[in-house]
């Protein structure tokens, strides 16, 4: 597996969340929180983690993605399960 770097996971993460919410990259920001500021429900974070996994070749569980309140800390689960992996 590729070793990511951190701007290629935030880009990653932006453009999967753009996808399934239907907004633009740039209205999405470390501090974003897509609860509070976009009112994302679970069938669209489930969706967000299918496609992360896909992407990525690893499992994320449901419960990890809720725990990140902002794009930035899901930013950080994402490197911390890759790592993880290796």
């Amino acid at each position: 597996m590729p070793t990511r770097t951190r701007e290629q996971l935030d880009l990653l993460l932006r453009t999967v969340v753009c996808d399934v919410i239907g907004t633009e990259p740039e209205e999405l920001h470390a501090a974003t929180s897509l609860l509070d500021d976009f009112g994302i429900d679970s069938l669209e974070l489930m969706e967000i983690g299918s496609r992360l996994e896909s992407a990525l070749g690893l499992r994320i569980p449901v419960g990890d993605l809720t725990a990140a309140d902002t794009l930035g800390q899901a930013v950080d689960l994402l490197e911390t399960r890759l790592a993880a992996s290796r």
